[in-house]
């Protein structure tokens, strides 16, 4: 992580730098000691998954651009900067893709991984008003008053967060680009295809709900009128009045 850390301020000349940590494992803090100055080093003893600690990260900044890049370096800097480019020239929100014709993959994932991957892709597209060919690359970026108007609206944990992101704002009427990056997979990632596939799925459906309830769809206002899920936001000010 460092190195990468490292390479993304030599690239974007950023702000600050935002690393958020779940439960480190012993001996991860006294690593970062490293990390340029510039980086913020924001460590829970709990798990909270994908979208929490990224939603946590963008909830901390206060700059006119956030953006989010996978820890793993999958996307090397040079992408990120595309990817953080496309807002500047008029996105609300960029989406690196991995899938995109134009994009450059280094080394492949598992064929499990990568069929599951583009039947989750395919489902995305007909579920959501946003047409992409990648929904969940660990590369985005967007406007500070983008992430203003949806980020009540965000209720996924884990990794259905990205398809969540994508799908409300595409409700909102926000600019969507998709940006073609080069990507290496990371072979040590423990996370399990087919459990976390499903889990996505399901994820897929709620975030599809949502934004039909953003765009006053009367089925899905119906049936959100009886939902009393809080949005990740409220979760966090209520952890937060609760300390």
């Amino acid at each position: 992580m460092v190195p990468y850390v490292h390479a993304l301020v030599a690239e974007l000349d950023p702000a600050v730098v935002r690393v958020e940590l779940d439960a480190p494992r012993t001996g991860i803090l006294d690593a970062l000691d490293s990390l340029p100055a510039i980086a913020e080093v924001h460590p829970v003893d709990s798990r909270r998954g994908k979208g929490a600690a990224i939603t946590a990260g963008f909830e901390a900044l206060d700059t006119d651009i956030v953006a989010f890049a996978d820890a793993d370096g999958s996307t090397p800097a040079t992408s990120i900067a595309n990817v953080i480019d496309a807002v500047r020239d008029g996105a609300d929100l960029a989406v690196g893709s991995r899938r995109h014709p134009d994009a450059t993959v280094a080394s492949h994932q598992t064929i499990a991984r990568r069929y599951l991957g583009d039947g989750f892709a395919w489902l995305a597209r007909h579920l959501t008003d946003v047409p992409l060919y990648d929904y969940q690359c660990g590369a985005k970026a967007m406007t500070a008053d983008a992430w203003a108007d949806v980020r009540t609206h965000l209720y996924e944990p884990g990794f259905a967060w990205d398809i969540e992101l994508v799908a409300v704002s595409g409700a909102f009427g926000h600019r969507v680009a998709e940006v073609p990056v080069v990507w290496e997979d990371q072979p040590n990632s423990t996370v399990s295809p087919v459990d976390t596939t499903l889990k996505m799925a399901r994820g897929l459906l709620r975030s599809r709900h949502r934004a039909r309830t953003i765009r006053e769809d009367r089925l899905h206002e119906l049936i959100d009128a009886r939902n009393d899920e809080r949005a990740l936001v409220e979760q966090f000010s209520v952890e937060v009045t609760d300390d």
